[in-house]
């Protein structure tokens, strides 16, 4: 079993900045990917990125390139996201995910039902 929890979240201006970290803990030896994904209220759960545990390969959804950046430090065993730049419609609740699962089939890992664990979530509020 694998733990995670996020922290970071809270209210921020547009065009703020805010980092997300997700620490994980229990079998971490087992995790092939980490994933951050997002909900927003009366919306489906979306993917906002991923990052291979051990090598660093990194994807971005495409509404996120070029403003957010997804990061590891093995040795803390924590992701994080670093989101500059944001807007209004960033405010969600943002889930950290980790899956053991290798796949080389496209968009795979923005799925989130390929996906094992999951946060608890940490809220984000992007205020005008």
């Amino acid at each position: 079993q694998v733990q995670l929890v996020e922290s970071g979240g809270g209210l921020v201006q547009a065009g703020g900045s805010l980092r997300l970290s997700c620490a994980a803990s229990g079998r971490t030896s087992s995790i092939y990917k980490m994933g951050w994904f997002r909900q927003a209220p009366g919306k489906e759960r979306e993917f906002v990125a991923a990052i291979s545990w051990s090598g660093g390969d990194t994807s971005y959804a495409y509404f996120v390139k070029g403003r957010f950046t997804i990061s590891r430090d093995n040795g803390k065993n924590t992701v994080y996201l670093q989101m500059n730049s944001l807007k209004q419609e960033n405010t969600a609740v943002y889930y950290c995910a980790a899956t053991p699962r290798f796949a080389s089939v496209p968009y795979y890992y923005a799925d989130s039902r390929n996906y094992d664990y999951w946060g608890q979530g940490t809220q984000v509020t992007v205020s005008s």
